[in-house]
């Protein structure tokens, strides 16, 4: 196998832990997405304002001065921002979607597929979530649900978690 043939597996754990909720939506930031891609930050950029038509409003948006400065201060893979003139540009899923469109080696098919399967994942873990709070008397039903919510969470943090002697509890509150 040949180094052009060869892929880096990227994990829908890596990309969970670098997607942010900004402004009421599941976004990455440009420099992650360059990073999963394999690409330079602009690259990612110049491919989008290559691509005007690709990228209509909602596909792409760019952060305002006080979510660069909350980044900044939340995250520190985001600290070289902080003297940067530059603001970054978020990228909802459709926008992931499009970028998938343009870039096209064998590592950007790879991060498009984690990509897509973790915003996937997601979306499944909170429509599996909604139909909890709607059973009323269904044990084996709602069971079944918790079951279900427990092997998605799975999925996007890793099946190669370990557990010690300890009890392990996770809460949901559904009020």
């Amino acid at each position: 196998m040949s180094n052009e043939e060869k892929q880096i597996l990227i994990s829908t754990n890596e990309v969970e832990k670098l997607t942010l909720n900004i402004r009421g939506q599941d976004v990455l930031i440009d420099r992650d997405v360059a990073m999963l891609y394999g690409v330079e930050t602009r690259d990612i950029n110049k491919a989008v304002k290559n691509n005007p038509k690709k990228f209509p409003q909602g596909f792409i948006f760019e952060l305002k001065t006080d979510e660069k400065t909350r980044l900044v201060e939340n995250f520190h893979r985001f600290n070289s921002l902080k003297h940067s003139t530059s603001l970054p540009n978020a990228f909802p899923e459709k926008g992931l979607y499009m970028l998938a469109t343009i870039l096209k080696s064998p590592r950007a098919i790879e991060a498009t597929i984690a990509i897509i399967e973790t915003f996937a994942m997601t979306r499944q873990l909170s429509r599996t979530m909604e139909s909890l709070q709607t059973v009323e008397d269904g044990c084996e039903q709602q069971k079944g649900l918790l079951q279900k919510t427990g092997e998605i969470l799975a999925d996007i943090v890793g099946r190669n978690l370990t557990t010690s002697n300890t009890e392990t509890e996770i809460e949901f509150n559904f009020a």
